[in-house]
């Protein structure tokens, strides 16, 4: 019978036994109950193929009113065509004899359960809001972006599908511009879309903040307008705004030279005698003057066409009365021909926008004759005088 070997139990041998143990635990337990997954985002049955955006995959809400839809009916017909954009207008009220070439009506539901405590304002700013909500739950198949505007916000439809597919319609966007009011900026954070320029924001975000909403207009009833309500909702789920200056209340005009022109100030802000603030815009501008020799040439339009190749307008001068002082450079024009080339932009050059050039000739010194067009690679803007 062979002896029996004794064994002993040494610390190393405790420790490596322990080590083994825990590794055991640590395999049993991983497997056993597998690390958590983030939640789904909110896609529902959003495509996920590369399809371009097209005209069928942008839905408008055009918030309006029975009072203001038919005099505002001229500013939709300018961008609405009933066999190719797919809009609702959400009213108060069901207007009497609808246009057939006007969008559909929606009306708005009640909206008295919420409260509205701004001085002065008006409750019709939570009917508005809720457009985004109401929007959403016409359960409308195919729609990549929810766009938001006003009765008077003229929409390029075109130019805008180019604009929103340089993003990514499955992913929380909300898009859009400030104001030209640095007062009403400042109150805002500098990160509000204002609705009178129109806002977009993207199937999946705009789902989820249909579903919050309602909320958000309880604890917000201290505000003014419907857009900063939007834009609070929005900031609760943390998103910010994607600034894109296309989508603008006042024509900035000309960015790259402010030099040679500058906007005149033709409007007043509101209040502006209660803040100082109130006359500061987010651009240069000069100041209207009294006297009608001072100002700039006004030509106004006379005629537009379109083709496959381009756009072309012409105008006429408008003349309030004969300025002897006036600038003798333009002192005899009356007629100004615009001709520009259709922008074939792909995604690289949307992602990277350049600005156009222009060659600019004169048959006589009554005449004036524009053509806009692509820059050449190395071609500077310049005055060539």
């Amino acid at each position: 019978m062979p002896p029996i070997r004794s064994f002993t139990l040494t610390p190393s041998r405790l420790k490596d036994i322990l080590l083994l143990f825990s590794l055991l635990a640590v395999v049993y337990l991983t497997f056993r109950n597998p690390l958590p997954r983030p939640p789904p985002s909110d896609r529902g049955d959003l495509p996920t193929s590369s399809t371009p955006t097209t005209r069928s995959h942008i839905l408008f809400s055009i918030a309006s009113s029975y009072g203001a839809f038919l005099r505002r009916k001229p500013y939709i017909s300018l961008w609405y065509d009933p066999n190719s954009t797919r809009a609702f207008a959400f009213l108060d009220a069901a207007p009497a004899d609808l246009p057939s070439h006007l969008p559909p009506v929606i009306i708005s539901e009640d909206t008295s359960r919420f409260p509205y405590t701004f001085k002065g304002g008006l409750r019709s700013a939570i009917r508005v809001a809720r457009v985004v909500k109401e929007a959403v739950e016409l359960n409308q198949t195919g729609v990549r972006w929810f766009v938001f505007g006003d009765d008077d916000t003229v929409f390029f439809v075109d130019n805008l599908i180019k604009t929103l597919s340089k993003y990514d319609h499955t992913r929380w966007f909300y898009i859009g511009s400030n104001s030209e009011s640095y007062e009403q900026n400042m109150k805002h954070s500098f990160d509000m879309g204002f609705g009178g320029g129109g806002f977009a924001i993207s199937s999946p975000l705009a789902r989820v903040l249909s579903r919050v909403l309602d909320s958000c207009l309880v604890r917000y009833s201290h505000l003014y307008g419907s857009d900063a309500r939007i834009f609070s909702c929005l900031a609760e789920l943390g998103v910010g705004l994607t600034h894109e200056p296309g989508f603008h209340q006042v024509f900035e005009g000309n960015e790259l030279l402010p030099d040679l022109l500058s906007l005149q100030q033709t409007f007043s802000p509101w209040r502006r005698h209660r803040n100082p603030l109130a006359g500061y815009y987010m651009f240069t501008m000069r100041p209207y003057p009294k006297d009608p020799c001072k100002r700039p040439a006004v030509f106004f339009m006379k005629n537009v066409k379109s083709g496959e190749d381009g756009i072309w307008s012409s105008y006429t001068r408008h003349n309030v009365e004969d300025c002897s002082r006036a600038s003798r450079a333009i002192n005899n024009l009356e007629y100004i021909k615009v001709s520009s080339d259709k922008l074939k932009l792909d995604a690289e050059q949307i992602w990277a926008p350049r600005r156009q050039c222009c060659d600019v000739s004169s048959s006589s010194e009554k005449s004036m004759v524009i053509r806009i067009r692509q820059c050449g690679n190395n071609e500077l803007i310049a005055m060539h005088l």
